[in-house]
Parts: structure tokens; sequence; C-alpha cells
């Protein structure tokens, strides 16, 4: 039996791929390349081996290519990153990002129900705490969004919900991610967008490359420590271990479950660029911008659910996010 990666060659899947391996997993990969490369397939086999995961190049809207994955391989589990994922991206075209986002899993749900595959986990994300909530942010809070993005998500957790209602023996675990970033420590996977970064850690690393002249911030003007956003950031290494705790949990539970995945700790854009400067020596310059639409001025966790449920707690902090990031920057860049 196998687990099913979608969108498996992006940051966050090759990532969690690499854990679930490690795990004993037998893994099949499924990615199209809209936000990833097929070198990070290639990073992927030199860390786990050629032989240790499928992959099958293709799109989840595409009905007939996912059931053909479906049925030459016997998918137990799947666990869901396929879609497009930048907030002010989504403002500007929100028609897009509704029928990806909504159409990838909606194929993905027939077909699990129609191949007998009842546990899922999904990638959801914390902006589904909206403007309203204060942190820090905890799983039976209302829901609500400012942006297209996050509205899919919303979606898709009330599409997961019902799912599980109506069927008594489907597990969907939604796993609500903070902010993301660092590198594998082997400076063979990280995030690595083409163009401008639409994310902090990847626009900073193209500033201390010297691919970019200045970092842009947007925004200076919040209620925080220092007028910057403060968001709750977690190295990717430990988001991608909570997938593999979220997986032993939908074995042994059904239903719909919802968990935070962060640290708990809230960390300001200035705070970042500070501990990057320290950890690798390079200054970086800035340039202060109007506030992004969409944007919240703080966003942080409280990551006790996933804590004494999955058996999972963030380890690694900022400077090591810092310096795997400068890592895999130098390494693969």
């Amino acid at each position: 039996m196998a687990v099913l990666v979608t969108g498996g060659a992006g940051f966050i899947g090759s990532h969690t791929v690499v854990e679930l391996v490690k795990a004993g997993e037998q893994v099949v990969v499924v990615d199209n390349f809209a936000n990833s490369s097929k070198q990070t397939l290639n990073n992927i086999e030199q860390l786990i081996g050629s032989s240790s995961f499928k992959f099958f190049e293709g799109s989840c809207c595409n009905e007939s290519f996912l059931r053909d994955v479906f049925s030459r391989n016997q998918i137990e589990a799947v666990v869901h990153f396929a879609g497009l994922k930048a907030v002010g991206e989504s403002v500007k075209a929100p028609v897009s990002y509704y029928f990806e986002n909504l159409s990838t899993t909606l194929i993905l749900l027939k077909l699990m129900l129609e191949f007998g595959c009842c546990r899922i986990i999904f990638s959801s994300s914390a902006t589904v705490y909206g403007k309203k909530n204060p942190v820090p942010f905890i799983e039976t809070m209302a829901t609500e969004s400012t942006n297209p993005y996050g509205e899919t998500k919303i979606i898709i957790e009330k599409i997961l919900n019902d799912c599980c209602a109506a069927h008594s023996n489907f597990s969907a675990v939604c796993l609500r991610y903070f902010n993301p970033i660092g590198a594998h420590p082997s400076g063979l996977l990280g995030d690595s967008p083409a163009g401008v970064p639409n994310n902090l850690m990847p626009y900073i690393v193209k500033v201390a490359s010297g691919q970019l002249a200045w970092l842009k911030i947007f925004g200076n003007d919040y209620e925080t420590v220092d007028g910057t956003g403060v968001r709750d950031y977690i190295h990717i290494v430990d988001l991608s271990l909570g997938h593999v705790k979220a997986l032993e949990f939908c074995r042994r539970n059904s239903g719909f479950e919802v968990f935070n995945l962060g640290t708990g700790k809230g960390s300001s854009v200035l705070e970042v660029v500070s501990a990057f400067e320290r950890v690798s020596g390079v200054k970086i310059g800035r340039k202060f911008e109007k506030r992004r639409p969409g944007d919240v001025a703080q966003s942080f966790c409280c990551p006790k659910k996933a804590e004494q449920v999955l058996k999972w707690k963030a380890q690694l902090g900022l400077d090591e996010m810092c310096f795997d990031a400068w890592n895999f920057e130098k390494k693969m860049g």
C-alpha cells in the first residue's frame, strides 16, 4: 500500500516525501511542475535513493491522468499539496485560484472514494483565521479569509468535513500551516521560486546572493514590535515531520480533524532579517512599501493540540531556519 503525495516536487511536498520515505512509507508522487522543478526529483533521489518512490508527471485537474495513477498503484492515503499558493496573486487572479484549488481537490476526492482510499491529509493555512480572531490562533476559532487563496482553504476544509460526515470510515486531517521557511540541512532541497518571490525568506536569500537589489518590506506601520508584520515561522523539516505524525493519526482515527503546525512564537519581518544577517554575515538592503492587500498584522498559533494529540512539536529555531535557507542558496542557487 502506498501514500500518494500530490505536489510532491514542491517546497513542502519534497521535504515531506523525504520524511515519509525515511519513516518506511511507500510513496507515489504526482506533480505538473507548475510551482516546482524536475531537478527537485533528482535531489530527492540523492537523499533517499532512486527506487524509494514512484513519480507521475501530470495535473490533478486531469481526471483521466489521476485515475490512471490510482489504477496502477494501491493508494492507501493521500497527502494533498497540489494547488496555487500565493496570497497576493490570489487577490489579482481569484478565478484561477478557485478553479485550480477546488478542482484538484474535488477530482482527487471523487477518485479516492471510487478506489476505496479513505485517508487524506490536506495542506491548509493559517490564513483561514482572518483578521478578527485574536492571536494566538486556536483550532476552535471561527474561520474567515481576507483573500481568495484563504477562501479556497476554508471551502476545502468544509468539503472534507462533509465527506467525513457522509462516510463513517473516512479520515481527513487539515494541517493549518503557519510560515514554513528554511531548507533541508543537506542543502539539496529548499524554496526556490521562479522570478520575484512572494514569500519572505526566498526574497531575502535572493537579495543576499545579489540576484535582487533590496528586500521589499510591505508595511512598516502595523501595531507590532517594530511596525512590520509578525508571523509564526517554522522550519520546513519540522513541518514535514508533522505530516508523518498526521498520517499515523489518520490510520488510528476516522472523522475530520484540524491541527495548527507552528512554533507558537511570532517574529517580525525585521527580526527575521536580523537573524539572517547574524547567521550569514551578509547585510540585507531593504525598502519599505505599502501594505499588501489581504495581509494581517500578526499571525501566530497555539500549537498545543498538535503537541498533545499528534505528539509533534517544532524543534528548530529561527537561526537554524535562516542558516539552512542560506546554505541551500549557496549550494543550489
